[in-house]
């Protein structure tokens, strides 16, 4: 079945303003917080975003660099100090920092912490810097 026109312009749209990863990003963070007034979370998290890219602050991020180290200590669960190609990029779809599709190359080494944490932290910052 082909797409139509305007099913290929909303997908162009969606694509260009990068608004399914705002929407990812939107949707995980109410997750993880679960405040009590989650459309005035949203507002709120929204104009923080806002403001970070008219000022140059750091972007809000629900997942601070203990929340991360934590995560991958889950997936090092031997403690060998390295998660596999196939957790790390689970892990980074989960985080909503990379599209199932994405192509990444896995130089068969192992991802370290040090990795994912600069992966991690690259990644959000790349997204936000979109919007």
């Amino acid at each position: 079945m082909a797409t139509s026109s305007r099913e290929q312009e909303a997908r162009n749209y969606l694509e260009k303003h990068r608004i399914m990863e705002l929407l990812n990003y939107l949707t995980s963070n109410l997750l993880f917080s679960q405040p009590d007034k989650p459309r005035e979370y949203l507002v709120s998290l929204l104009e923080r975003l806002r403001l970070a890219k008219v000022t140059g602050v750091a972007f809000p991020f629900f997942m601070d660099q203990s929340n991360i180290v934590a995560m991958f200590e889950m997936m090092d669960s031997s403690n060998k100090g390295t998660i596999s190609f196939v957790q790390y990029k689970k892990a980074l779809n989960t985080l909503g920092l990379c599209a199932a599709d994405e192509v990444l190359k896995d130089d068969g080494r192992g991802i370290t912490l040090d990795k994912f944490k600069q992966e991690v932290d690259r990644r959000t910052k790349e997204i936000w810097s979109a919007f």
